[in-house]
């Protein structure tokens, strides 16, 4: 254990030594870069590519290293670093080239190559920025929601330098929408259902992308009906259809009584529309039919009408009841009294 640590502090010893012979001596005219204009200039670079900090030397020089900070890298030759991403790029006897393979973000820092010659030292100090692409580590999963509600949506990302986060509505404009990390829907309504776009960019790679569901639940709404005008002996068709979220179930009833497929009945349910088909119409089939769609969230129903031809009754399913009943008796009124 003594030998150990004896070893540990030497070798301490010999690195500061051999900075301090190197780096302690007033500073001359700075290497050139070819990475560089100017000594000082930074070199960028992205997490995983290969960089080349350029460093050129002359025949007069009798020392070179590299340094990362306070750590020698290489002294001549001699490899001081463990990194086995780190080697020299030597193109003949002028060029004394570090180069680090698979550049990750604990490489970024100060590197400096620094020359002994007959005359005086000179240093090139370069700063080596590491950049990363933008990364979404974690987003919102697909989510179910009732309207109204309030809605949130989260989308993190990293990455150097910082991300800007943009979201979008994938619907046909699909134009941004105010938020950054958290995108809050107050009363959401159910024309904002559909999938959330989140776009995470700092123009280091090509943009991350991530996707969110979001279906808005809502009680069911009968857009249309049909009634239908038929005739004795033929088929009537009656059609009613609805919007919501889940699909809805439907019922059709005549007066209090839950129809069903039978002899002579055929019902139909197509995702948002059910259609009643009635074969060979009978006197007893004219009337007044309800067509019933349900989901959790709420009932609603309309009537329709099977009706002879002739009775002036609305094809859409509007009642003309009252105003049929009303001639009737207006007319009969009129043989009575003799109009």
């Amino acid at each position: 254990r003594d030998i150990y640590f004896g070893r540990k502090s030497c070798w301490r010893q010999l690195q500061a030594s051999f900075f301090r012979l190197l780096c302690l001596i007033p500073t001359g005219f700075p290497v050139r870069s070819v990475d560089m204009q100017r000594a000082t200039d930074n070199i960028t670079i992205r997490q995983g590519d290969t960089a080349i900090i350029r460093c050129y030397v002359d025949d007069k020089v009798s020392k070179v290293a590299w340094l990362n900070r306070s750590n020698i890298i290489f002294a001549g030759q001699d490899k001081w670093s463990l990194d086995p991403r780190v080697d020299l790029v030597t193109k003949g006897q002028l060029e004394y080239s570090l180069r680090i393979q698979k550049v990750d973000v604990y490489d970024e820092g100060s590197y400096t190559c620094s020359i002994q010659t007959k005359q005086q030292p000179k240093t090139s100090q370069v700063y080596l920025i590491v950049q990363v692409p933008a990364n979404i580590y974690k987003v919102s999963e697909d989510i179910t929601v009732n309207e109204g509600s309030n809605v949130t949506l989260s989308c993190l990302a990293s990455g150097r330098p910082d991300p800007a986060i943009n979201w979008r509505l994938l619907n046909p404009s699909a134009e941004p929408l105010d938020g950054e990390e958290y995108l809050d829907i107050i009363g959401i309504m159910r024309n904002q259902a559909g999938r959330y776009e989140c776009k995470a960019s700092n123009d280091v790679a090509t943009p991350d992308v991530k996707y969110v569901n979001v279906v808005v639940s809502y009680p069911p709404t009968i857009k249309k009906t049909q009634s239908s005008e038929t005739p004795v002996g033929r088929m009537g068709t009656l059609q009613c259809d609805a919007t919501a979220v889940p699909t809805p179930e439907f019922e059709w009833f005549r007066d209090e009584k839950r129809l069903s497929n039978a002899q002579g009945i055929n019902i139909q349910i197509l995702g948002t529309t059910t259609i009643l088909m009635i074969a060979n119409v009978t006197e007893e089939d004219y009337g007044n039919y309800t067509c019933v769609a349900s989901n959790r969230l709420g009932v609603q129903n309309a009537s329709l009408f099977l009706y002879r031809p002739g009775t002036g009754r609305d094809i859409n399913g509007s009642a003309c009841v009252s105003q049929s009943l009303w001639l009737l008796l207006a007319c009969f009124a009129c043989l009575f009294f003799k109009c």
